[in-house]
């Protein structure tokens, strides 16, 4: 019996990039086409660097101003040093001049500085891409004067494969998902349209939320899916299929069988001389259709399925003849993991009908 988790995910891309520009100018060209898929590096749009270039040339006439004016101070620092030692000049005209050079190397350092920051102004000029992924709609024309991080940016890259689905779970089931996964198990995560009708794609489940929304007392997953056919588009909904576990050898009753009131969850026991009991169980995993017992039943245990409305403990019933499970041709094997067969039985007019408990392969 698996043990699966059925819950709405959202396509979560790895990577959604505003590109931004990071400094001022007018946008001289575009080098991407709607839609286009684009590589790391890419050339993606070119802001006029003419400003900056004339700015770089002042800042490199300053260095050279800067460079030569340190010479000379370094110059007449050895000529200082040697009439110091003579004591043919003043201590203090000596110590002013060591500090003179100082000064003049710093300056240098400054424009040093000054050069590379308009090394890089120029090189924020050529926009290229900043992760691979597809390009959306162009949202600034070249012509436009554009801003160091104005909104909306230039243009939005999503990386479309390998994606993500990111779903949640009730906190209930969160233990069962960490025991698995902190065990080392891969647990596999299948994908189905919104209405689901087919099958999209399958991943694997890889990233656990570290918090709880209390609002809701679910916790968010993460499943990474190759997406090699582009099957899951960005921001769609799909419903997401979580294999938690497979549970082997285990007792299965047909879910409508179970039922919850006051002596908590319970089924109607057909006993031997056709009446029926009242059965307290302990539920596992449901698929919908059938619903594990972990205690209280065993594998060929005669339980009612329709018309429990109309019963009461003790009740007595008329079993019919035995029948192959609903669902099965005659002739054909029963439903997978089946040990006894299923049969009918009538309680006057009440029309429950019985079905026996099966195990699981």
């Amino acid at each position: 019996m698996p043990e699966v988790l059925s819950e709405l995910g959202t396509v979560t891309p790895t990577a959604t990039v505003t590109v931004l520009p990071q400094l001022s100018g007018y946008l001289t060209a575009v080098g991407y086409h709607e839609g286009q898929d684009v590589q790391k590096g890419q050339f993606l749009a070119q802001i006029d660097p003419r400003q900056y270039e004339i700015d770089k040339q002042q800042a490199e006439a300053t260095l050279a101003k800067d460079r030569a004016a340190l010479a000379q101070a370094r110059a007449d620092l050895v000529r200082f040093t040697q009439l110091n030692e003579r004591k043919s000049i003043a201590e203090q005209t000596f110590a002013d001049q060591q500090f003179l050079v100082q000064q003049d190397e710093a300056a240098v350092k400054v424009d040093l500085a000054n050069i590379a920051q308009f090394d890089l102004d120029l090189a924020y000029c050529h926009i290229t891409a900043p992760v691979s992924g597809r390009v959306g709609l162009r949202l600034v024309d070249p012509g436009n004067y554009v801003t160091a991080s104005s909104s909306p940016g230039i243009v939005v890259i999503t990386t479309m494969k390998p994606t993500t689905v990111q779903f949640t779970v009730p906190q209930d089931s969160l233990a069962n998902v960490l025991q698995r996964m902190n065990g080392g198990a891969r647990l596999p995560v299948t994908a189905y349209s919104s209405d689901n009708s087919r099958e999209i794609a399958t991943g694997t489940l890889y990233a656990v939320s570290n918090q709880m929304a209390t609002s809701t007392g679910t916790v968010t997953l993460r499943a990474t899916f190759p997406n090699d056919d582009e099957a899951l588009f960005p921001s769609e909904f799909v419903n997401v299929k979580l294999l938690v576990d497979t549970l082997q050898n285990a007792v299965l009753v047909p879910t409508p069988a179970v039922q919850s009131g006051a002596p908590g969850d319970y089924v109607y026991l057909v006993n031997a001389n056709n009446t029926v009991s009242v059965h307290k169980v302990a539920l596992g995993p449901s698929d919908g259709k059938n619903t594990v017992i972990t205690s209280g039943l065993a594998a060929g245990n005669i339980v009612v399925t329709d018309g429990t409305d109309r019963l009461s403990d003790g009740a007595k019933i008329q079993a019919a003849a035995a029948k192959p499970a609903s669902g099965v041709a005659t002739g054909e094997p029963p439903a997978s993991g089946a040990q006894a067969q299923h049969r009918h039985a009538q309680a006057g007019a009440s029309g429950a009908a019985a079905a026996s408990a099966q195990a699981a392969s």
